[in-house]
């Protein structure tokens, strides 16, 4: 098993500097295993693979001036591309970023907390929507994994309101049984929202029909929103994000 490298990271990206020739993105890592036994969702890990947009996030996070900051996966990540229009119209005159990464689990996006993404800021209100990449965990081990990153924004960012999202829906039907796991890992973290500084909101049932089917005009693939599934979370949002972010 290779050695933890938790604090080589940061510390090296920063004695490095921006302007230098070498940067995080050209480091190859060491990407560690969890420990027999050890949870992986709750076990932070980098991924190689995403060395380039991780160092823009340190690079955002360094420049400060964010009161509103969407934390999670290519969920999240698509805010700038598929849901481009919505975010220009509703996000773009706010000191916002979005830190979402595509593919990223738990346990990356802990890793990311854990070496710069949260240092020097302290957001108004932070979005997070995660675990849906981590479906082949017990939902018990992805609940621990999205606590651990709430108890790490709390850590670091002790005055940032969470806005902690259920995972959303995926698959057509409402018998799909990754629909059927996600309502399972969405009730084990509802009662986070119970604490001061979180508030939990599914806001699955928006993306559904009556009949609970998810149509392709809202989530294409069935996993990642349309320009109108990414309507409807802002909307879902917008009461939220006004309260903490004026």
């Amino acid at each position: 098993m290779l050695r933890p490298v938790r604090s080589l990271p940061l510390a090296l990206a920063l004695s490095i500097g921006w302007g230098s020739t070498l940067h995080a993105e050209t480091v190859n890592w060491p990407l560690e295993t969890p420990p027999a036994g050890v949870n992986p969702a709750a076990y932070p890990v980098p991924r190689n693979d995403w060395m380039v947009r991780f160092t823009d996030n340190l690079k955002q996070a360094q420049g400060g001036n964010i009161d509103l900051l969407f934390q999670g996966d290519s969920i999240t990540h698509g805010w700038k591309s598929l849901g481009a229009a919505v975010w220009k119209e509703r996000y773009e005159n706010r000191n916002v970023a979005s830190f979402g990464i595509s593919s990223d689990r738990t346990q990356n996006v802990l890793w990311r907390m854990q070496h710069g993404e949260l240092d020097g800021i302290s957001p108004k209100l932070l979005v997070l929507m995660i675990g849906t990449n981590n479906l082949g965990d017990s939902a018990p081990q992805i609940a621990e994994g999205i606590t651990a990153i709430v108890r790490e924004v709390q850590k670091r960012c002790p005055r940032t309101h969470i806005l902690l999202l259920g995972i959303f829906p995926r698959g057509a039907s409402p018998t799909d049984g990754q629909r059927v796991k996600i309502a399972e890992i969405n009730k084990l973290i509802e009662p986070l929202g119970r604490e001061p500084s979180v508030t939990y909101l599914d806001i699955g049932e928006k993306f559904l029909a009556p009949d609970g089917t998810l149509s392709k005009e809202i989530m294409p693939d069935l996993l990642h929103p349309s320009l109108a599934g990414y309507r409807i979370w802002a909307d879902a949002i917008q009461p939220v994000v006004d309260q903490y972010c004026r």
